[in-house]
């Protein structure tokens, strides 16, 4: 492998954030623990499709209602961009929020290396970015989801920062609830499986909790933990 490049550093509100090059791509470090890179995308595009394939499932007896007559997702983490747009290459999805805390990845994506993934999806009309931290938007906004897409961290058990912790634990979950329409679904990506986080989606009230494999170019596959909440 080639030996990176650095492009940007800066001190942003939760620490340090890098953007990189290796080769022909790009990756972010936050603290020092690698985030993401545009080397695949598989499974964070994977993680708006298998949601709405969900969500249009429904619970299997009770047809999905959605709040919308195109379903509004609410994507945590803008990262490399390769979940948005999916989610903007996707006609049927309506309102796209995307929750992004760091402004360093925000310009990235604007004026930077990382428009080339995502310049077209944020052109959308549909998308919007809230520069915010995602518990703070769960906590404050009023506005109701049909699905949370949910990648801020390299999974429930191995999280970037200390306080993103609290996302996964039963008063985060119950905030996921709340912001969800009736039979919304929560997709959380994952480097690894966790059955504690099973678990724990069980105990919240979600239904329907599944974990999804997604096989990478190299080491072990990346998962999206599926949930739905009570119509």
């Amino acid at each position: 492998m080639s030996a990176p490049v650095t492009l940007d550093r800066r001190d942003g509100p939760y620490g340090e954030v890098v953007l990189r090059r290796r080769g022909d791509h790009h990756e972010i470090i936050a603290n020092g623990c690698f985030l993401m890179d545009t080397s695949d995308g598989r499974s964070e595009r994977r993680l708006i499709d298998a949601a709405f394939e969900t969500l249009a499932a429904g619970s299997g007896a009770e047809p999905v209602r959605m709040s919308e007559k195109r379903p509004a997702v609410l994507i945590g983490g803008l990262g490399v961009g390769f979940s948005l747009a999916q989610a903007a290459a996707d006609v049927r999805w309506g309102r796209i929020a995307v929750v992004e805390r760091e402004p360093a990845i925000v310009d990235w994506h604007l004026a930077g290396p990382l428009k080339a993934v995502s310049g077209a999806a944020l052109a959308d009309p549909r998308s919007v970015i809230l520069r915010v931290d995602l518990l703070a938007h769960l906590r404050d906004t009023g506005d109701r989801y049909d699905a949370l897409c949910l990648d801020i961290d390299n999974g429930p058990d191995w999280t970037v920062t200390e306080d993103n912790s609290s996302l996964y634990t039963p008063a985060g979950l119950a905030l996921c609830r709340a912001r969800l329409a009736p039979g919304g679904v929560l997709a959380v990506w994952s480097a690894r499986p966790s059955a504690a986080f099973e678990t724990a989606l069980r105990n919240a009230g979600f239904s329907g909790v599944r974990t999804e494999e997604i096989r990478v170019a190299r080491g072990v596959p990346d998962v999206v933990h599926l949930a739905v909440s009570p119509a």
